[in-house]
């Protein structure tokens, strides 16, 4: 445990990066998603299309490739903001299908009858959609959206690879330095996840009880 100990402040350095990216790229996820679900819903023909074409590219492309073409490709387009913001860009665009597609299932779990009663009163589909169905929907896709976010905070560990200095590269560090303490060092780091995603399967937990209650 001396290896742990002693390497603390790199230990904390890098959990205080991933707290940031899963912190950026959990905002952006969530305001792109919405985006990107009330495309898919919208009678505009075209925005569902992209919408479609979207989720399904960026859900089922491996999360390391999304961040390799943030980290090497748009430096080459002379988009140059640091490997961090770049990083939470790419997690940010490979998370936010996966939010979009929770919120619509939450979307869909709301009565049709809401919908037409706001359109008969003269809302339009975008007054609709954020008074009346975004609202209900979030609530209800709450434990699920948490779960997201969960998996979003494991993820984070994939930006070690590409010059992001949080807990993978921490700990990459730590046992080039104590190639003696590697099972230490990595049973720190799984400590350090824990510690942000235990509280959050508790919230999750607890929402969901307090959903069905309502319902």
């Amino acid at each position: 445990m001396d290896a742990v100990i002693d390497n603390l402040p790199t230990f904390l350095e890098g959990f205080r990066n991933t707290l940031g990216l899963l912190a950026l790229a959990g905002i952006g996820a969530f305001i792109l998603g919405i985006l990107i679900a009330a495309m898919r819903i919208s009678p505009v023909g075209s925005f569902r299309g992209f919408a479609t074409v979207y989720t399904e590219v960026v859900r089922n492309t491996p999360l390391t490739l999304v961040l390799f073409f943030c980290a090497y490709l748009l430096p080459y387009l002379q988009f140059t903001p640091g490997y961090f913001q770049l990083a939470a860009i790419g997690l940010t665009v490979y998370t936010s299908p996966f939010v979009a597609e929770a919120l619509r299932s939450g979307v869909n779990g709301v009565h049709v009858g809401q919908a037409e009663a706001a359109r008969s009163i003269g809302l339009t589909f975008g007054q609709t959609l954020s008074f009346i169905v975004m609202p209900q929907a979030i609530r209800m896709v709450i434990p699920p959206l948490i779960n997201v976010f969960i998996a979003l905070a494991k993820n984070t560990s994939v930006a070690g690879a590409f010059f992001v200095f949080e807990l993978f590269g921490a700990a990459r560090q730590i046992t080039n330095d104590r190639g003696d303490a590697v099972i230490a060092v990595l049973l720190a780091v799984a400590a350090f996840y824990l510690i942000i995603t235990i509280p959050l399967g508790v919230i999750a937990g607890r929402i969901e009880k307090k959903v069905a209650v309502l319902r």
